[in-house]
């Protein structure tokens, strides 16, 4: 069962005629405006030869009047998508109409809200204009209100806010925006270094300089020179430039309805992470991090598509920020994880020294890799399924895997522990999952 439901066709809601409907900001129909040029775009990309031919038997009136009607139809288009879009909060539920011919309600229950984020691309910044993403459990994806008024969307998310978090419609609309305690506020020049200390952007940077030089004096062939070389190039690009712009002002701060998120150079994004729905926390260590003791968390959240709580910060300051976001759970040190036994080492020839275990009262934690290390940490009433699985080769060792699975369709996996310690393990875990539900903190808020 979702907190959504959709309805297709006319529908008469109970108390709808009392719930007051609006509509979004005068300038979205631009949002959709663009789509009937888009498909011509497309159609003229597949066959250019064709359509260059066909273009250029027209006369010049014809070409002329052409766009004017292409022009005309996508302003058409958007200017009726807005028009049939609207919605309403009811005493139960944030109500999304759309649909001219095809009707589609969608009811979203404030109850099952767990997220409304805020973002701002750069068109949207200079039209003083916002998008409101709504993230609900059990959803597959983010319905959303775009645009509305900058002052209108906040107003709206923190309403939406308060009312997931338990308070009265009333009281609602008078609470506002929930006071925040700032904990973490990432330097642009930390950002600029770490990406610079990240093997994976040089890594593309020099197989973008490497590769298609190689693939000219092979084949000659500017067509495979381009089709390979461009996305390589937009991946070096998304890998260093790209990430600097996402991550840039990147702010971390604790208030009643979860943590916010606050970054963006160019597109700014404002979400809120309801700490309950955290399944899986990774500390992220790239190996020329080290020196400098810096980490990267990222999250996996149920339902959710949020998944980077801090970039790049110092492992104190990392820790801190995890305390809060899992209450009584510290992050267990390297010399504390236990690492497979030599014999793994037949399995997993030198890659078999990045793996470790700690289990500790409030944590499943696991590490991979040798390089770029990642410590999974799994608080125990997050844990839905535990089983062992080895292989023929593994059994023929004496060792097997013990895997956890959470409630956001992630799976941890504990590698080439001893065959008996994963036995006892298995069982072991099982249990402490039972405790820590039967103690666990409510889902959805921190209050």
């Amino acid at each position: 069962m979702t907190g959504v439901q959709e309805v297709a066709g006319e529908e008469a809601a109970p108390g709808a005629e009392n719930v007051r409907e609006r509509r979004l900001h005068p300038v979205t129909p631009l949002r959709r405006a663009w789509a009937p040029v888009a498909v011509l775009v497309g159609l003229a990309v597949h066959d250019p030869s064709g359509t260059q031919r066909r273009v250029s038997e027209l006369p010049v009136t014809q070409i002329l009047a052409g766009i004017a009607v292409v022009l005309l139809g996508g302003a058409l288009y958007g200017f009726m998508s807005w028009w049939f879009t609207h919605f309403a909060v009811t005493d139960t539920e944030l109500r999304i109409r759309t649909g001219l011919i095809f009707r589609r309600t969608a009811h979203i229950r404030l109850d099952r809200l767990q997220a409304v984020d805020l973002t701002q691309p750069l068109a949207a910044r200079i039209a003083g204009v916002s998008k409101l993403k709504l993230d609900v459990v059990g959803a597959e994806k983010k319905d959303e209100l775009a645009y509305l008024g900058q002052e209108e969307a906040s107003v709206l998310r923190a309403e939406l806010l308060a009312r997931a978090a338990g308070f009265a419609p009333d009281a609602a609309r008078e609470v506002g925006e929930a006071p925040v305690n700032n904990l973490v506020h990432v330097q642009p020049r930390m950002l600029a270094i770490s990406l610079l200390l990240t093997g994976t952007t040089w890594g593309m940077l020099v197989a973008t300089l490497v590769v298609p030089p190689f693939l000219w004096f092979a084949t000659h062939n500017l067509w495979t020179v381009l089709a390979t070389g461009l996305p390589m190039l937009g991946g070096a690009f998304a890998s260093s430039v790209g990430r600097f712009i996402a991550e840039y002002d990147w702010k971390v701060g604790e208030s009643p309805d979860g943590l916010r998120i606050d970054h963006g150079l160019l597109d700014k994004a404002h979400e809120t992470v309801p700490p309950g729905r955290v399944q899986t926390v990774r500390v992220v260590e790239p190996w020329l991090w080290r020196r400098r003791g810096w980490v990267r968390i990222e999250l996996d959240v149920a339902g959710s598509s949020n998944g980077v709580l801090v970039p790049v910060a110092p492992r104190e300051v990392a820790d801190s920020v995890i305390a809060r976001i899992l209450p009584g759970v510290r992050v267990p040190a390297a010399a504390e994880l236990i690492r497979p036994p030599a014999r793994a080492a037949w399995c997993l020839p030198v890659w078999w020294k990045g793996y470790g275990l700690a289990v500790t009262d409030t944590v499943f934690a696991a590490r991979h890799g040798l390089l770029r290390r990642r410590l999974s940490l799994v608080p125990h009433a997050k844990v839905q399924s535990v089983r062992l699985t080895q292989g023929p080769w593994e059994r023929f060792k004496g060792v097997a895997d013990v895997q956890v699975d959470t409630g956001a369709n992630k799976t941890v996996t504990a590698r080439l522990r001893p065959a008996g310690e994963a036995v006892a393990l298995l069982s072991a875990q099982a249990e402490r999952s039972r405790t820590g539900r039967r103690t666990a903190r409510p889902d959805r808020w921190m209050a």
